[in-house]
């Protein structure tokens, strides 16, 4: 009997994980390898940074997910290189043999080259990257009440850098803490200095939606008092001063970058396979343009199809069917059937700015308001993986629907050894 071939997957992202399901209990021998013992769903991160869920409803243990698998091992390491010659992958605990390789380790924060900004801004593209978000929103408000008045406004001006999903729903989010929740929190301060901008450097926020969600969700923000900044590209910010393109100085102590990714690289694939975002040239079955056996999914693959000339967007619903497609074809294999191509059916994109307030686009048609706003939650919860988690993010979200509050706002800082 020939031996059993080894799936090597990195990441458990939406793709990944979802890859490394499909292959549960197959002939295969799969080693799924993440530097966390958790899969994180990125669309509500935000939640975690405002203090409107815990980090846990968000964060899905591995090994949990596989706990009843025969085939799937998982190992946490950081991944160093591959030897695409001699099939093994090099990680921070051992050298790992493969005999297909899947790359599904998506994007990290693009900062455009601009080691400043890197330095002071914060990014929001991991869990902990959202509960240090979290603690310095809340710390503000502490320090908001004892600051001298020359540093209050810069610690009252948050700015939102970036007017993609992320960054409308972040804006809307502090927006709405700053409506509902701080007059409550802290009666003995007024917050009505506390301003939100968000800032965008093409024309419009939501930039591939369709116009009439761009146009509402700008009213929306609008509505809630955020400072919406188009055709707006920030030049420097040192930790104190955030100075735009067009000469337009403003003074903030809390920038939030939400303006754009960047795929991570893996040494030893040849840059011949790289292009725009730093994302891996693949085929229509997502093989590595150059490489056999060699995959890359989500995020950072890039395909080219006559639908979609310009490669997929980077949405966790192109991840999750090419991860599906994937697992399909490797499953054909064992059968030596020929493969399937993989092809994207839109399934539309949405953002929610405010309670009531989300914008919904469908291939035929779009629509506003409260049904988006219900629609959004529905889709949410339908993608959380455990039960137990769409209850207690159901239960949370309710919660705050009926009295505008969270009850989540605790500062939790890392403790350090004296």
């Amino acid at each position: 009997m020939e031996h059993q071939k080894k799936i090597v997957i990195i990441g458990a992202g939406f793709a990944g994980l979802r890859l490394a399901q499909d292959l549960e209990n197959t002939a295969y021998d799969v080693l799924l390898i993440d530097k966390n013992n958790y899969h994180q769903f990125q669309p509500l991160m935000y939640q975690v940074a405002t203090a409107r869920l815990e980090p846990a409803s968000i964060s899905f243990p591995l090994r949990k997910v596989f706990q009843h698998s025969k085939n799937v091992r998982i190992r946490i390491a950081d991944v160093i290189s591959v030897d695409t010659q001699n099939k093994t992958l090099q990680t921070s605990i051992a050298d790992f043999d493969y005999d297909y390789l899947v790359v599904a380790f998506g994007c990290t924060t693009n900062y455009f080259g601009n080691t400043e900004i890197e330095k002071h801004a914060f990014p929001m593209k991991s869990v902990p990257e959202a509960i240090q978000l979290r603690n310095q929103i809340l710390q503000t408000f502490e320090d908001a009440l004892i600051a001298p008045a020359e540093e209050l406004q810069s610690l009252m001006n948050f700015i939102v850098v970036g007017g993609g999903p992320t960054g409308v729903e972040l804006a809307g989010a502090l927006a709405e803490m700053k409506k509902n929740i701080l007059p409550k929190d802290y009666p003995d301060k007024d917050f009505s200095k506390l301003t939100i901008y968000l800032l965008e450097g093409s024309p419009n926020v939501l930039n591939p939606m369709s116009v009439d969600s761009q146009k509402m969700s700008k009213k929306y923000l609008e509505d809630l008092g955020v400072i919406v900044m188009t055709n707006t590209l920030v030049s420097h910010y040192d930790g104190e001063t955030v100075s735009l393109q067009n000469g337009e100085i403003i003074r903030s102590k809390n920038v939030i970058w939400a303006a754009g990714i960047t795929g991570n690289t893996l040494e030893g694939i040849p840059t011949s396979a790289l292009t725009r975002g730093n994302r891996f040239l693949v085929d229509r079955f997502n093989g590595i343009t150059g490489l056999n056996s060699v995959y890359a999914l989500g995020d950072i693959a890039f395909m080219t199809t006559p639908k979609y000339p310009n490669g997929h967007p980077q949405v966790a619903s192109v991840a999750i069917e090419q991860a599906k497609i994937l697992a399909k074809n490797f499953k054909l294999d064992l059968k030596n059937t020929s493969r399937i191509e993989y092809e994207y059916h839109d399934k539309g994109s949405m953002a929610t700015v405010g309670k009531r307030k989300a914008v919904v686009d469908l291939p035929k048609f779009s629509f506003q308001g409260r049904l988006a706003w219900f629609t959004w939650m529905f889709i949410h919860l339908m993608l959380i993986l455990s039960v137990k988690n769409k209850l207690s993010i159901f239960v949370n979200w309710m919660f705050s629907y009926f009295n505008n509050d969270s009850t989540l706002r605790v500062l939790l800082k890392p403790a350090t050894k004296k």
